[in-house]
């Protein structure tokens, strides 16, 4: 497996089970990743890196997944740290790396190969995320751990905020000023981060993350951990489909964990937005099982009664509850 990954779309991925091992125990994240599934049966655990453009593609199946299991599943995040430093980083099979001043551009054009096939949005002109002071995406890892310290929920939008700055608006995001943009716009309290950031306790929670990365033989990203209440785990590397995932839950959960199937109308596309904020076209298509005509008339007639608001982003579109449409008050208060 590449550390850039390219995707395993096979149904028919391999399927690793393993047993948690006393030596992982070791580990103050898998310590809390053990006792964290209390009220959900089952947890898929994602190694990842807010850079990692399969990452990217993968938010519209873990949507679904959360969407129609909601309380049952619990995704979680761990930071495995992608690209140290981009002037020794070499990813020959996506030919990347060798030359500081092409990396970008090499970055670039294999994200939007790569976006033409997940189908979520970037932006490969203007890509300059690695330049000689700012090499690594490390930065990134760590501001995430910072953000943790908040709470799960914060953390994981703030990570959701810099995939898309990254991957859609060419943000230099491994720089700490718009990392604090970022945090802040994601409601993250920007003095703990700021705190967290500066003096290691970020830095150290992305080590020991790192750890347990490389614990799990992750080296390639994403990969996916998916665990039950009574420790027995799949380790699923690659991209994934929504039908890997559900196979293996449902091997778990000894097909006890129950998917609530959704249809598309009005009011379910508009609560499938609400829970998340914004949704780009793909993760509304592959959200209620739809062909690319079906998720078109859906959105336009939504527009087209102002419920929806359209905001090009990248190579596409997000979308959010219009404030001034039908469901929002004059003030933009909004009632579903």
């Amino acid at each position: 497996m590449m550390t850039l990954n390219k995707p395993m779309i096979s149904v028919a991925a391999t399927i690793m089970v393993i047993l948690v091992s006393s030596a992982f125990l070791n580990f103050k994240q898998q310590e809390i990743m053990l006792t964290s599934t209390e009220a959900s049966s089952i947890e898929i655990i994602e190694f990842t890196d807010p850079a990692c453009t399969w990452c990217w593609g993968s938010e519209p199946i873990l949507r679904k997944l959360q969407y129609r299991y909601k309380e049952e599943l619990k995704i979680s995040f761990v930071m495995g740290g992608l690209v140290k430093d981009a002037h020794t980083f070499m990813d020959p099979t996506n030919t990347i790396g060798g030359d500081l001043n092409t990396f970008n551009e090499q970055v670039g054009a294999h994200w939007l190969e790569a976006s033409s096939r997940h189908g979520m949005p970037v932006l490969a002109e203007g890509f300059k995320l690695f330049d000689d002071e700012n090499p690594s995406t490390y930065p990134m890892n760590i501001a995430y751990k910072a953000a943790q310290f908040q709470g799960e929920e914060v953390a994981n939008k703030f990570l959701r905020r810099m995939r898309e700055a990254i991957a859609a608006e060419a943000k230099q995001a491994n720089k700490m000023e718009v990392l604090i943009e970022l945090a802040q716009e994601s409601g993250v309290d920007i003095s703990k981060f700021i705190a967290a950031m500066a003096n290691g306790s970020a830095e150290a929670a992305f080590e020991e993350d790192r750890r347990l990365t490389q614990s799990y033989g992750a080296s390639g990203f994403p990969s996916f951990l998916i665990k039950n209440e009574a420790g027995k785990e799949i380790m699923l590397r690659g991209y994934q489909s929504y039908e890997n995932f559900k196979s293996a839950m449902k091997y778990l959960s000894e097909e006890e964990l129950k998917e609530v199937e959704q249809e598309a109308s009005e009011s379910s596309i508009i609560n499938f937005i609400k829970t998340f904020d914004r949704v780009t076209t793909v993760e509304i298509k592959e959200a209620f099982d739809l062909s690319d005509g079906e998720t078109d008339k859906w959105i336009n007639s939504l527009l087209g009664k102002k419920m929806l608001e359209e905001i090009p982003i990248g190579n596409g579109f997000n979308y959010q509850i219009s404030k001034s449409g039908p469901l929002c008050d004059d003030k933009g208060v909004c009632k579903f």
